[in-house]
């Protein structure tokens, strides 16, 4: 008989993993599916970046590199928090892995006792509890309210940490709702930070390049040096390299903390992919143009999306400052009846309602924390997300009560 670790029994998969695959698979079914469930770039990874691995290739660096990443991409890496950041790291402050997601994964593993508690904002990446139960810890969530742009506020996260909390979890620009954090906010939120000496902060970073209207992205680690040697600076090339594939996240932070990590994933993965490093040394040292290009390309897709959905009956959202997601609320379709009779009581009845008599595949709010509310990604093409919207315009007309 197999054996399955108590331990998995305290995590559940991805809502958005599920409900793209369930797309994929209604898809293969020949059902007429536009799915808005993943958090993919839909432009290509840059020319320039696919030359560098092919040149990698043509070197034959093809064998085992440090486990945390070559010198050179630690170079590219270091610059790159300069540069951008106004951050210094040195090589022993930085660490490369398989996807952001498995920076962030060794980061609670190798910090994070029984009984440690990780305060959580929702809405939230959908990883961060479950990583937090898979280490024994507490996933503290705080539902943020709408009308501070589903940020917390000072006030809240003095009501939120104890001496028990081990980190604090933020991710601006936030996925699902694009929500900004500024560098007076940090400031602020630093401010009841400096009471809780064992909390750290953790700054997932992955949506920085993709802001709107102007916006300027702030880093804690520099809004706030007193948070420089409490924070881990986490980023990657998924978004806006549109690299997703090629599995690439890395993090500046404590040197105790970044050698844990290191120790942690030379017994679990080793190093990431050689090839996919030479990529993502020219990623972030090569020209930096299309990044303005592709926000302003996500800029009108979002502003489209806002136009729409504000119009369909039920449905409200604000305006998400960055990232690629908007995440309306459907309060006002809640006790509404379809077509065939079904009561909507939930915000996953109404995702439900949407993929099965609309063809619009989406991801219920729950599962980022915070209901009724549901995300779309708009990292898809104009055409498909005014035909999604066509859809869900007709999917809100057609409820009744």
């Amino acid at each position: 008989m197999t054996h399955i670790a108590e331990r998995t029994t305290r995590i559940e998969t991805s809502a958005s993993s599920v409900a793209t695959q369930k797309a994929r698979a209604l898809r293969a079914e020949g059902h007429d599916i536009i799915s808005l469930t993943q958090g993919q770039p839909d432009f290509p990874t840059p020319d320039n970046v696919k030359q560098a691995a092919i040149a990698a290739m043509e070197r034959d660096e093809t064998a085992y590199t440090p486990v945390g990443g070559t010198p050179a991409l630690k170079d590219a890496i270091a610059e790159k928090f300069r540069r951008e950041n106004g951050l210094e790291y040195s090589h022993d402050q930085i660490i490369a892995s398989n996807g952001g997601k498995q920076v962030i994964y060794n980061a609670i593993m190798s910090s994070v006792e029984p009984g440690d508690e990780v305060v959580v904002v929702a809405p939230y990446w959908v990883s961060y509890p479950e990583m937090t139960k898979f280490a024994e810890g507490i996933p503290v969530i705080h539902e943020c309210k709408e009308e501070n742009d589903f940020k917390v506020t000072p006030q809240e996260l003095e009501t939120l940490l104890t001496d028990k909390a081990r980190w604090l979890a933020l991710n601006s620009p936030n996925n699902p709702t694009g929500a900004v954090y500024s560098a007076d906010d940090y400031r602020a939120l630093g401010d009841v930070l400096m009471n809780y000496p064992n909390c750290m902060l953790m700054s997932d970073d992955i949506y920085e390049h993709i802001l709107f209207d102007g916006a300027e992205f702030a880093s804690p680690a520099a809004a706030d040096p007193r948070l420089f040697e409490r924070t881990l600076t986490v980023n990657g090339v998924s978004k806006a390299y549109a690299m997703t594939g090629w599995r690439m996240g890395y993090a500046g932070g404590p040197e105790p903390l970044i050698k844990t990590m290191h120790k942690l994933q030379n017994q679990s993965t080793g190093n990431p992919c050689s090839i996919t490093q030479a990529a993502v040394i020219e990623a972030l040292s090569g020209p930096q143009d299309i990044l303005a290009e592709r926000s302003a390309a996500f800029q009108e897709r979002r502003d489209l999306m806002l136009d729409r959905l504000n119009n369909c009956p039920g449905l409200s959202c604000i305006k998400p400052g960055g990232a690629f997601y908007v995440y309306p609320s459907c309060a006002g379709v809640i006790g509404k009846k379809t077509t065939s009779g079904k009561v909507i009581e939930t915000d996953q009845d109404f995702v439900i309602y949407l993929m099965e008599e609309h063809g619009i595949a989406a991801v219920h709010g729950a599962a980022y924390g915070l209901s009724p509310h549901f995300r779309l990604s708009f990292a898809a093409s104009t055409e498909e997300l005014e035909e999604a919207c066509r859809r869900i315009q007709g999917a809100c007309q057609a409820l009744s009560g």
